[in-house]
């Protein structure tokens, strides 16, 4: 792709000629505001809210202000390759959209509404175990983009097994393991206001839909059977097993330390995925961002996923500078959501690629590679 993203501006530009301005905002404060006045209460805390007293959550944010960009001037970058090579196939831009478990609530079908913004766009998404939709139903919206399947591994291998070749046989293209969720995290916002779908029956088709969980719920109440059964805190001796389970490559989501990434490539993992759960998990860490360089330099050539923190197409360019190879959006996706349906959802993220794309316009960087020899830590 080379660098037509940034048109999306001048679209907007000429349709205020006119007479049409746009019903979406153009910045992330005025999403999240317009977002949280739509959405309902016990899904507002769940999808703003973070760990604790949200240090880590605000840290993620904060962390790209200590980044900076030099520009390079006289390179005539009028042609810029935005393009991202990931297991074989090739992505027109940097982003995904990272897995949020309650997208499903947050309009009618939103699992299947990211699905059409990602066939729209060409934006991939990586969909959650905790769907409000089969993911067989949902993958199908997709079109010719790819989607990669997340999986909380439950404590059933059994389950585990069916959930990974479901997935494979649907045609989602890569699986995504999280490691740093087995057990929730303390989210005063939802203990306040007593937010937890899954305990009410939401975003659980997945698992209603598995022929091994409804062996396992057989005679007993559907809920507690999936209480019992989501959360499995796996070693690294899991990973031989869950590498049995598929010929689709395994990312593992939540690696943030450079040991583990180590670990983790020399077993064989074809992705490692730099994530702090958005500071939704734990409280008291630093950011995902001040862990990635480390990360991806223990990392070689394998690819490394990111998200937790970006707000904006600056934050991506930022994110690719210190090695990321493709970056996650995740509240600014799901606010576009519940402030538009689709529409919205497409304009965030055409807003976000329109940013990074005409960024690195004016900042002089034809590529990623001129990107990533131009971020340095600000003083």
């Amino acid at each position: 792709m080379t660098g037509r993203f940034a048109d999306y501006q001048f679209g907007i530009y000429f349709d205020a000629l006119n007479g049409t301005t746009s019903d979406f905002p153009m910045d992330h404060s005025t999403l999240e505001r317009g977002a949280m006045a739509a959405l309902p209460p016990s899904l507002r805390s769940y999808v703003a809210g973070g760990a604790g007293d949200e240090s880590t959550q605000r840290r993620n944010v904060e962390a790209f202000s200590r980044w900076g960009l030099v520009p390079r001037m006289l390179v005539g970058a009028e042609q810029r390759d935005t393009s991202v090579t990931l297991w074989g196939t090739t992505f027109p831009g940097p982003i995904f959209m990272a897995p949020v478990g309650v997208v499903g609530l947050v309009t009618d079908h939103g699992d299947i509404a990211v699905a059409r913004a990602a066939a729209e766009t060409g934006v991939p998404a990586m969909f959650s175990t905790l769907m409000e939709d089969p993911l067989e139903d949902v993958i199908g919206h997709a079109g010719a983009t790819p989607s990669f399947f997340q999986l909380y591994t439950p404590r059933d291998r059994d389950l585990a097994a069916s959930l990974v070749e479901r997935a494979e046989k649907a045609g989602y293209r890569a699986i995504a393991v999280t490691l740093d969720t087995w057990i929730p995290g303390w989210r005063p916002r939802d203990l306040t206001s007593g937010s937890f779908p899954q305990l009410r029956g939401h975003a659980l088709a997945n698992y209603t839909s598995d022929p091994v969980f409804h062996r396992l719920a057989e005679g007993r109440d559907t809920v507690r059977t999936w209480a019992e059964i989501f959360g499995n805190p796996l070693s690294w001796q899991d990973l031989a097993w869950l590498r049995s389970l598929t010929k689709l490559p395994i990312v593992l989501k939540g690696i943030s330390h450079p040991d583990d990434a180590r670990r983790a490539v020399d077993a064989g993992v074809d992705g490692v995925y730099c994530s702090n759960h958005g500071g939704r998990q734990a409280n008291g860490g630093l950011s995902a961002l001040e862990l990635l360089p480390d990360v991806v330099q223990a990392c070689g050539d394998v690819p490394v996923l990111f998200d937790s923190g970006v707000r904006s197409g600056s934050d991506v360019v930022k994110a690719i500078g210190l090695g990321a190879t493709m970056v996650g959006i995740g509240r600014p996706y799901v606010y576009g959501l519940a402030l538009g349906g689709v529409p919205g959802l497409v304009h965030v993220l055409r807003m976000l690629l329109a940013e990074a794309d005409l960024l690195m316009a004016v900042n002089g960087y034809p590529d990623f590679a001129a990107v990533r020899a131009n971020t340095r830590r600000a003083r």
